[in-house]
């Protein structure tokens, strides 16, 4: 099994945008979708609101996704082009309990893509992306802990080469030697960031090391949209 992992810094910057957009241009892989949602007293870690995802009598419940016409996120994976998609929702603290269903759900899947940070926790991943964008202020611990896990970076709208006064737990320098595939508001996809995708899927490790800038691999330099 493939895995990619895709994970941000804090809610609403484009995650799932970014996974729907790898599903649909990389589709002849049979994507499986995966989103976790951790809930605690009544608020979603999802947008920090109040909701309704809580399973009422369980710490956890995985449901497979079989409407591709919904607004949902899980949805979106299948419109996409996804063979598979399931939502997980557990309790915050908890995932470590819920995590063995899916692992069991998603059997012999060839290639599955995971929308969380925290599940780094219980899974090395082919491939771990983060999704950031500097005009959120919010850095969610789970992405702080394993940004220097992160084998390449979706920028949103801004470069990432020097320090930012809004996030000043994270160390500027963490930064520099990874591959970075900066995105407009708005877009979420590039045909750099879907090579880089595949060439680290299809290719042995030492063939591809994490962290080789992708202008070593395509012949061609990237540049921040400013």
């Amino acid at each position: 099994m493939k895995t990619v992992v895709v994970g941000g810094h804090s809610r609403n910057i484009g995650k799932t945008s970014v996974m729907a957009g790898l599903i649909s241009n990389m589709n002849g892989l049979n994507w499986t979708a995966v989103k976790i949602t951790q809930y605690g007293h009544g608020i979603c870690s999802l947008d920090g609101e109040p909701c309704g995802c809580a399973p009422t009598e369980h710490a956890h419940v995985l449901t497979e996704e079989r409407d591709a016409s919904g607004q949902s996120d899980t949805s979106r994976f299948l419109a996409a082009g996804a063979r598979r998609s399931f939502w997980l929702r557990v309790r915050q603290g908890q995932l470590a309990d819920a995590f063995p269903i899916l692992d069991r759900a998603l059997g012999d899947d060839d290639y599955v893509m995971i929308e969380s940070n925290s599940v780094l926790s219980f899974m090395t991943p082919s491939l771990y992306l983060v999704v950031l964008d500097r005009s959120q202020a919010d850095f969610k611990p789970s992405a702080l802990r394993f940004l220097d896990r992160a084998d390449a970076l979706v920028p949103i709208g801004t470069c990432l080469n020097g320090p930012s006064a809004a996030w000043p737990l994270v160390e500027p320098g963490i930064f520099v030697n990874k591959p970075k595939f900066p995105m407009a508001p708005g877009q979420y996809s590039s045909p750099d960031l879907c090579e880089f995708v595949r060439l680290k899927l299809v290719c042995p490790a030492s063939q591809v090391p994490t962290q080789t800038p992708i202008h070593q691999l395509r012949g061609k330099e990237q540049t921040c949209q400013h």
